[in-house]
């Protein structure tokens, strides 16, 4: 199994981007504080690189900015590319399915005054789901 989740706070606004064919990215980093302290009392931070896609791209690139607290729920994937040296390099990130932005964030004015926006829309409630109705010869098992 591989999932992997994290929270914290974006290091750098969100860069965005397309593929040649036209599917819609976007990337950022957060800083997970760790859960203990170094010898000198200070709590250390690991950054995280991800990345989303889609609709999920989209939307993180709407709302979310440099500070941003968020949880990540995602797959951890390693890649590889060539550096501009031509060398083969590699990149460890988090391909992420879902973000929940869990904190208030500045209003595009900057006035300070705070909203709230979901990053990813919700499902429908389980209360509002229709049953399906089906044979017990519809089944593949």
């Amino acid at each position: 199994m591989n999932k992997c989740i994290f929270v914290g706070n974006l290091t750098r606004d969100p860069e965005t981007g397309s593929t040649n064919s036209g599917i819609s990215y976007c990337r950022f980093s957060i800083a997970v504080n760790r859960n203990y302290a170094n010898a000198n009392g200070e709590r250390e931070a690991d950054f995280i690189n991800i990345v989303t896609w889609r609709g999920l791209a989209d939307n993180c690139a709407r709302y979310l900015q440099k500070g941003s607290k968020v949880c990540v729920c995602g797959q951890l994937q390693t890649r590889t590319y060539e550096g501009q040296d031509g060398t083969k390099r590699y990149a460890t990130e988090i391909v992420a399915d879902d973000v929940e932005f869990i904190g208030p964030r500045q209003n595009a004015a900057g006035d300070g005054e705070t909203a709230s926006a979901p990053v990813r829309t919700a499902n429908k409630k389980v209360s509002e789901l229709q049953p399906v109705e089906t044979e017990e010869d519809d089944f593949p098992f």
